[in-house]
C-alpha cells in the first residue's frame, strides 16, 4: 500500500496574508504535526499566480491578488516548511483550484501499488475539494480521505459544506487516512 499525503496550499497568503483567516491559522499546528508524523510520500500544492492576476478569470471573480509567484504570500507557511524538512516531498505549482498534474505525479510515484491518499490544507471549499475530486476521478478504487482538523474553509459553514460534498463522492472525511 502506497501512502500519499497531499498538503494543499498552506501558503502565507491563505494562512495570515491576503486571504488568511483565524480558522486557517488555527489548523497550522495540526497540519504541521501530521506532516512530521507522516510515513510516505508527500505532495505539496502551491497556488501560483502572476502579476497579471487581476486580468485572469479568477482575478475577475476574486479581485484580491494572492500567491503571486516570488512574493512572501506565495511561500509556504514557515511552520509547514519546517515540518517538510527531511521529508520526501514534491512541490506542485498549480494555476487554478485543482492540479491536473497531481494524479500523473502520484501515479509515477505509486508504480502500480494500491493507493491510500489523504488531503489536508486550504481552503476546504475551493482547492481541497477540487483536488480531492480530481484524485477520486483519477483513482476511483483508491482510499481517499480528508482530515477536517487539518483543513479550513473560507468560512466554517463552507468548510462543513465541502466535507459533505466530498463524503457524497465517497471521500472519507473523518481524518482516518
Amino acid at each position: 500500500m502506497k501512502r500519499i499525503l497531499v498538503a494543499v496550499d498552506i501558503q502565507n497568503d491563505f494562512v495570515d496574508g491576503a486571504l488568511g483567516s483565524a480558522e486557517a491559522t488555527a489548523i497550522v499546528p495540526a497540519a504541521a504535526e501530521k506532516i512530521r508524523g507522516f510515513e510516505g510520500d508527500i505532495f505539496v500544492t502551491l497556488d501560483t499566480h502572476f502579476d497579471n492576476y487581476l486580468e485572469t478569470s479568477e482575478g475577475r471573480y476574486l479581485p484580491v491578488p494572492h500567491c503571486i509567484k516570488g512574493t512572501e504570500g506565495h511561500r509556504l507557511n514557515s511552520e509547514i516548511a519546517a515540518a517538510l524538512e527531511n521529508k520526501n516531498a514534491v512541490l506542485v505549482e498549480k494555476y487554478t483550484f485543482g492540479s491536473t498534474k497531481l494524479p500523473e505525479l502520484i501515479e509515477k510515484t505509486a508504480k502500480g501499488e494500491e493507493l491510500m491518499i489523504e488531503l489536508i490544507g486550504l481552503c476546504t471549499d475551493i482547492c481541497v475539494v477540487s483536488n480531492a475530486l480530481i484524485l477520486k476521478a483519477a483513482f476511483p478504487e483508491a482510499e481517499i480521505s480528508v482530515d477536517p482538523s487539518c483543513c479550513a474553509g473560507v468560512t466554517p459553514e463552507l468548510h462543513e459544506a465541502a466535507l459533505k460534498t466530498m463524503a457524497s463522492c465517497q471521500i472519507k472525511t473523518g481524518g482516518k487516512g
